[in-house]
């Protein structure tokens, strides 16, 4: 069971495809804590199980073995109609391919956790989100109308607005340029250094990855090592080392 420390624990957790000769273990016992309040970035090379452990440390895939523990509750355990409902109160999720709902605008993407949950929105948060996000001038334009940033902006405020317990980013920079991608990370790192955020973040960029507290590096479905504070030139010099 998680610790105090640790927004979410994942405790041999085992995660298998198909059957027979075709079956494929993507993740292999791995164990690990995401710390609360902290910034962490997970690598690795192609097929490494990154995206399955992030899937599954939020709920959604359900491992074939072990257990996901968030706030207590072990996710692997919740009804789905539950889980549904958790993921989309505690849970912040940031894409590579945005997911915003192109008949919507800005605005009405950034609220409408609030709209699926029927619940509503502190008025004042919603402001301060839009505003430190860069999209007090968008709020009204709808994603077609938006840049590949702005669209990842606006993904990452609606992502913040709920206060999530962790939110997860899977290649969040993935489809952008150098400087929008560079907005993003900062935004990233500034949620965890004045909101208390928690981040989880896959990616295979050195210099995304600097901007988290520590690296956790797969291979193979497994945790290799971790880096503590890390530097672009570290991670990098750790990549080399295991031959990515």
């Amino acid at each position: 069971m998680q610790g105090d420390a640790d927004v979410v624990r994942l405790e041999q957790i085992v995660k298998s495809y198909g059957g027979g000769q075709a079956r494929v273990t993507a993740l292999q016992g791995v164990s690990l804590g995401f710390r609360r309040g902290a910034f962490t970035a997970v690598m690795g090379p192609s097929g490494s199980g990154k995206s399955t452990l992030l899937h599954c440390a939020a709920g959604l895939d359900r491992p074939t073995s072990g257990s996901v523990w968030l706030s207590g509750r072990d996710l692997a355990r919740i009804p789905e109609p539950d889980l549904t409902e958790l993921r989309r109160r505690e849970m912040g999720f940031v894409f590579q391919s945005f997911n915003l709902v192109e008949s919507l605008t800005a605005l009405e993407n950034i609220t409408l956790p609030f709209r699926l949950s029927g619940t509503h929105a502190d008025r004042a948060w919603v402001r301060e989100i839009v505003t430190r996000t860069g999209l007090a001038e968008r709020v009204r334009h709808r994603p077609g109308a938006l840049s590949g940033g702005q669209q990842q902006r606006v993904a990452l405020a609606r992502a913040l607005v709920t206060r999530p317990e962790i939110i997860f980013a899977d290649e969040p920079t993935g489809a952008l340029d150098l400087e929008s991608g560079r907005q993003i990370l900062g935004l990233l790192r500034e949620a965890v250094d004045d909101y208390g955020q928690s981040v989880v973040m896959v990616t295979h960029d050195t210099g995304a990855a600097a901007y988290a507290d520590e690296v956790v590096f797969l291979a193979d479905g497994r945790v290799v090592d971790t880096i503590i504070q890390p530097s672009a030139e570290a991670v990098a010099r750790r990549m080399l080392g295991f031959g990515w």
